[in-house]
């Protein structure tokens, strides 16, 4: 295996990217919580606003969730943000607000798995422990030409021992100062990014490409393997979009251990399918409500669910002068941005806002 001139191609290659300019461990774990299911493009600007913002684990550790959650808007999978501020607490309690770079230590933090504590101690400290996320699956699979389904334990088990024995021979047979675990892990992901992708790689520029046994066999387009699909459920929100002539509006804090735990929604309610806004059952008495109309927003689709929303929107004369569920918060129409929202929210914020709906019901 010519290791040299994957580290060559590396050099020359690689992406500069602020998280790979560092040592510092928090700011590379930072990086890859933030880039976990997310584009480089979209997680770039997100890092610099957390870098920003909470320079240190303790400066995290000491913030508020909504402010967190707000920052985060837009990311999706919002339990990273939550495991994100959890962990900073952790440091600053059990390491004194240092950033640990034992890996027994730091796969400890809340929401840090392997994949994690590996990135993390390879990168700030060269700690001989292999990174296997999703493009070193891909590049170990052609490498090896290796047809194990990835999404298996035993996959999971086989390539997370492939990818430490390619490491250890790394290490082993590159006699080049400087060049440790960090840089390898990070030159076979980048390989996987822009060179080992998933269609169209580009076999005629890898630097690999002579030990390739997928390519070798012509099995490149099969692998990696994957066993099957996730089941994605389908769910029906219908949401109240409530307005009163004085401007004001209500929101509510999603609670318990659903989707977007933390974040903030207009009222809802839940069926079994899509029903008209005179078949809901309200929460509340709403005889003095005005329907203005409803939006159907496109099927939003996550990793297990596709949520199919609908928002009602509704006039009445005062939010104030009534009693309301608990959990109804009546705030200005003018602080909906202060409030952490799911995506699905954002869209359909952003369409009310360009018909001025959020402000006249």
């Amino acid at each position: 295996m010519d290791f040299n001139a994957l580290i060559d191609w590396y050099i020359e290659n690689h992406r500069p990217l602020p998280w790979r300019e560092t040592r510092n461990p928090y700011r590379i774990w930072l990086s890859e919580v933030i880039l976990q299911q997310t584009r480089v493009a979209q997680g770039l600007e997100y890092y610099l606003r957390f870098v920003e913002r909470f320079p240190t684990a303790v400066d995290l550790a000491g913030a508020d969730e909504d402010e967190v959650l707000k920052l985060w808007q837009g990311l999706g999978y919002y339990s990273r943000a939550r495991n994100l501020h959890a962990a900073a607490r952790q440091v600053a309690e059990r390491h004194e607000g240092v950033f640990p770079t034992d890996y027994a230590a730091v796969r400890a933090l809340r929401g840090v798995g392997d994949y994690t504590a590996a990135a993390i101690v390879s990168f700030s400290t060269d700690a001989p422990y292999a990174v296997v996320d999703g493009n070193v699956y891909r590049v170990a699979s052609r490498l090896l030409d290796i047809d194990t389904p990835i999404d298996t334990t035993a996959g999971r088990k086989e390539f997370a021992a492939a990818a430490q024995r390619l490491l250890e021979e790394f290490l082993e047979t590159v006699g080049r100062k400087g060049e440790g675990a960090g840089r390898y892990n990070q030159a076979v992901m980048e390989l996987g990014a822009l060179v080992c992708t998933s269609r169209s790689p580009q076999c005629e520029a890898c630097p690999l490409g002579t030990a390739c046994l997928a390519r070798r066999n012509g099995t490149v387009a099969e692998r990696p393997v994957k066993q099957g699909r996730t089941v994605q459920t389908p769910r029906w929100f219908n949401y109240l979009h409530l307005v009163d002539r004085q401007g004001r509006t209500v929101v509510c804090r999603r609670e318990g251990n659903d989707i977007w735990r933390g974040l903030y929604e207009f009222p809802l309610v839940e069926t079994e399918g899509e029903y008209d806004f005179d078949a809901l059952p309200l929460p509340v008495d709403g005889t003095d409500w005005v329907w203005r109309g409803a939006v159907r927003m496109p099927k939003h689709v996550l990793s297990h669910r596709i949520i199919h929303a609908t928002f009602h929107r509704i006039e009445l004369p005062d939010l104030t002068a009534g009693e309301w569920p608990e959990g109804w918060c009546v705030i200005p129409v003018a602080r909906l941005g202060d409030y952490a929202v799911a995506r699905l929210t954002e869209l359909y914020l952003s369409r009310a806002a360009a018909d001025g709906s959020h402000q006249k019901g």
